[in-house]
């Protein structure tokens, strides 16, 4: 019996995850190519660890909201499957509501507290001047980046992920364009240093809410879903999508959290070792990002298939987009093995952080394998209506069982940095284990409606 074959149904789903892949790959590229500016202006250690702090702000508000996108993917995925196209976009014109009032709420707060915000995390008064300029400048573009997310959701719902990958593409070109543009200044015009990263960030996020207006208002999407026919708030509607979105955005703090106190837990071994774990992460990247999109064609499906009441193909589509993802996180599991320094070079060239961080990678190489089953899967039951559960899962699982047996490990036993990193096989399959359970067991006629 063949564990797997290539069918119509994995090219499928390929074609929704694909793009996906591409738009999630390019925020990568910019996020590097960003660093690579700012880290070459004079002073670079100055606006280096600003940049740091004004990131982690952005990151921190951009997982507590950007979960809007899941509530409304998932809302359109359900109804699309059952042909409710009006109701499409109603749940449409609800989120671009609901990211409109959070969006100028946040945006006014951060701006006239940003040097506040950026004094209360900055020691030095040099490094919190530029942070609280980045601040400033970075979100103001809040509301229009709360916009994209809402019609991204939207267009994943109804399976047009090629139109976030080309929005990706477009938003990331003009952001290392401006950003290039406003940091170093031309044209007669003065550079603005780490501010102008902010500016020029928050300029290409306003390019891409109209890039999303534009394509919307094309006669094809407005003429089947009527989202601007009637356009008006429905609390029931708002309700739903706060309901699936607000545990995602817990799931996405907690986390980032127990991820912060495993890097603080390797601080504890060395700096060396701490400087290797970020590494580390980094490098990471190369397998998580691939699952994310796998995880968004994912609740497509399953919210296209429970629309349409077909429980079982809901399921099937589970099962065959984790065995893809897995084959995927194989190949890199076998690079991060075989060839960890080959990975390692593309994110430093110190040869002393790198020969530290080769043996956790390749402990993460293999631990990493199994994450696809679990990314996968949980975004299945997203889609089915289980945020709450797949929250409480990767939280439980993450600060009770990573986080302690890191720090049990690698400081109280002395095995150091091979020891931290040891915790990650642990969490990853005990994480896989809960939610393949849940999604093989669950009873899905209850997820009629959402």
């Amino acid at each position: 019996m063949k564990l797997f074959s290539y069918s119509k149904d994995h090219s499928y789903i390929l074609k929704l995850a694909l793009p996906a892949i591409a738009g999630l790959s390019t925020q990568m590229i910019v996020s590097l190519v960003d660093t690579a500016m700012v880290g070459r202006l004079p002073n670079a250690e100055y606006y280096l660890a600003a940049m740091g702090i004004g990131v982690i702000a952005t990151w921190a508000v951009v997982s507590l909201f950007s979960s809007l996108a899941t509530g409304t993917h998932v809302l359109i995925a359900r109804r699309f499957g059952a042909k409710e196209y009006n109701e499409c976009g109603k749940v449409l014109n609800v989120s671009l509501i609901i990211a409109l009032m959070i969006g100028i709420v946040v945006a006014g707060l951060v701006v006239y507290f940003s040097h506040d915000i950026a004094n209360f995390f900055a020691v030095d008064p040099k490094v919190a001047f530029y942070a609280g300029q980045f601040l400033h400048y970075r979100f103001m573009g809040i509301p229009f980046f709360l916009i994209t997310v809402s019609y991204r959701g939207f267009f994943f719902g109804i399976g047009k992920t090629k139109v976030f990958m080309y929005s990706a593409v477009l938003i990331n070109l003009l952001n290392i364009i401006f950003n290039y543009f406003f940091i170093y200044g031309g044209f007669g015009m003065q550079g603005m240093g780490l501010a102008g990263a902010g500016l020029g960030s928050t300029l290409a996020t306003i390019c891409d809410s109209l890039f999303y207006l534009t394509v919307s208002m094309m006669p094809t999407f407005r003429h089947k879903f009527h989202y601007f026919k009637n356009f008006r708030f429905v609390k029931s509607i708002a309700s739903s999508i706060i309901k699936i979105s607000l545990p995602v955005s817990l799931q996405n703090i907690f986390i980032l959290v127990g991820f912060l106190s495993f890097i603080a837990i390797t601080g504890l071994i060395g700096t060396d070792q701490q400087a290797a774990s970020t590494v580390v992460f980094s490098a990471l990247q190369i397998s998580l990002m691939p699952c994310f999109g796998f995880g968004i064609a994912i609740q497509t499906l399953v919210g296209n298939s429970l629309g349409s009441e077909d429980f079982k193909l809901a399921k099937h589509y589970g099962y065959e987009t984790s065995k893809i993802a897995t084959i995927y996180t194989v190949i890199v599991g076998m690079l991060f093995v075989f060839a960890p320094r080959l990975i390692l070079i593309l994110t430093t060239d110190n040869h002393h952080i790198i020969e530290t961080a080769v043996p956790a990678l390749r402990i993460a190489g293999l631990g990493q394998i199994f994450y696809a089953l679990g990314v996968v899967l949980a975004n299945g039951l997203q889609a089915a209506g289980q945020t709450l559960y797949v929250m409480l899962s990767e939280v439980i699982v993450n600060w009770f069982v990573f986080v302690p047996i890191a720090y049990f490990l690698g400081v109280y036993l002395k095995f150091g940095l091979i020891g931290a990193w040891f915790a990650l096989p642990f969490y990853v399959i005990l994480y896989a284990l809960v939610i393949f359970v849940k999604f093989k067991f669950g009873r899905w006629e209850k997820y009629r409606k959402v």
